[in-house]
């Protein structure tokens, strides 16, 4: 007899994730409250997960609360004969409903949930990690995905970003992190330079990444605990950032094209940073 919790069963859609001219396919705006960060203050109350990277992963996280789940009937046999928890029972759709709901150009694989979104961590905790990520007014949910991904794969303990003038962790952003909102919180801030303030005063080193560094970045000195701060593709970081920033650095590169995507730099900075925190001890 086996000790794994019994599944609930699988059922077919009755009206899930309403499409145009049907019910509401999501709950009523309301203001953030406790546990609930302002980046969502006025937002949707629910983050849409597609694909089977994404929705495993927040399936494995016992954090994360599910409202409703699609799935195409081989999806949804994946899913039981990969022993994930179902919190509740997914509705068994044809993939078409999916395309319907989320455009034909969604790569779905067959899986859509709909469930709550995380909760920002105090600052105060993030500061206890050895690495966090900053980003300065990110705005592009690719980009944002992106940089989620790689900040699971260094082990960032967190990204820093400001709860205005960032892209919601939901959708477009979610699929591109492939799973990566699971392991890396958000913190969401109302002023970044008095949050730099503030993880400077308990410990971290701040360094900004800057095209008009001094320094290479693989020539700083960094130590644990760190704070890596990027900013906006083209703009680059604000002046009151920059001048917030313990050190500033540039990552310089061999080739003819002196300039990478902010998610290939973020990639990059972590790998040259994770090593330099680990020669540091």
């Amino acid at each position: 007899m086996s000790d794994r919790p019994e599944r609930p069963p699988f059922r077919s859609a009755g009206r899930p994730f309403a499409a145009k001219g049907g019910a509401r396919p999501f709950p009523p705006k309301r203001k953030g409250g406790p546990g609930r960060p302002p980046a969502w203050e006025g937002e949707n109350d629910v983050a849409l997960l597609y694909g089977w990277h994404t929705v495993s992963e927040a399936l494995a996280n016992p954090a994360r609360r599910f409202r409703k789940i699609l799935a195409t009937e081989n999806a949804a046999n994946r899913l039981q004969e990969e022993g994930f928890p179902l919190p509740v029972a997914p509705e068994i759709v044809r993939p078409s409903e999916i395309d319907k709901l989320l455009g034909s150009d969604a790569v779905h694989q067959g899986l859509l949930a709909e469930a709550e979104h995380l909760p920002s961590p105090p600052l105060k905790k993030v500061a206890k990690s050895d690495l966090v990520l900053v980003l300065d007014q990110i705005t592009d949910p690719h980009n944002v995905g992106a940089i989620v991904r790689s900040a699971a794969a260094f082990a960032v303990g967190a990204i820093v970003t400001t709860a205005r003038h960032s892209p919601v962790a939901t959708g477009v952003l979610a699929k591109s992190a492939s799973g990566g909102l699971e392991h890396v919180p958000f913190c969401l801030v109302t002023n970044l330079a008095r949050a730099l303030e503030e993880l400077k005063a308990s410990g971290m080193l701040v360094v900004g990444l800057d095209s008009e560094g001094p320094a290479d970045l693989e020539d700083t000195a960094m130590r644990p605990p760190m704070a890596l701060v990027l900013g906006a593709e083209g703009k680059g970081l604000r002046q009151l950032t920059r001048e917030t920033c313990d050190v500033l650095a540039r990552i310089d590169l061999p080739g003819a094209i002196k300039s990478l995507n902010v998610s290939n730099a973020a990639a990059l900075s972590l790998g040259i940073a994770r090593r330099a925190l680990k020669r540091a001890g």
